[in-house]
């Protein structure tokens, strides 16, 4: 099974993905995107990103037991988001140049999980403007069977205990 867990920053992913990954040691573990890319390519990073989000869904290697931190459509929404709030002149004609590789790299995935941002307080430092705008925009962009191709998707909430048990149950079901 080919896991992306979703979400804007600060929701939880990293601990989701590590809780799951001590009880699947099975499982390989993808990091998060940002790790992959040059941070002094400053928004350029956000398209970046979903490049190596989505080859890496793409690549004939990975294996089917695969859970990965962020995935094409975290990027998206955080195109989408930029463009919401007026912060980029040029996210709109990003996100429809890259949607279609988002599209392709997502029917690689059988379970998106999308974890929102309301069980976890940020300082404004975290820019909770972006990050309410980037988790509505993913939540629309989930939404889009052409972006998803049809991927299950789960929307968890609540405590880390309470996340785990319900991506426990979807794997097993």
């Amino acid at each position: 099974m080919r896991i992306v867990v979703s979400g804007t920053h600060a929701t939880g992913k990293s601990t989701l993905i590590s809780d799951f990954a001590l009880l699947h040691p099975g499982f390989a573990v993808l990091p998060d995107p940002f790790e992959l890319v040059d941070e002094s390519l400053g928004s350029g990073s956000v398209v970046a990103q979903l490049r190596a989000s989505a080859e890496r869904l793409l690549d004939p290697a990975l294996p089917n037991a695969v859970i990965a931190e962020r995935g094409p459509l975290d990027f998206l929404a955080y195109l989408a988001a930029f463009d919401e709030l007026g912060r980029s002149g040029t996210a709109a004609g990003l996100l429809r140049r890259e949607a279609p590789l988002a599209a392709e790299a997502m029917r690689k995935v059988d379970l998106l999980v999308l974890l929102g941002p309301e069980d976890i307080a940020v300082p404004e430092e975290e820019d909770p403007e972006l990050r309410d705008a980037t988790a509505e925009a993913l939540l629309e962009l989930a939404d889009d069977e052409d972006l998803t191709g049809g991927t299950r998707i789960l929307d968890l909430s609540g405590a880390p205990a309470v996340r785990l048990a319900a991506l426990e149950a979807a794997v097993a079901g």
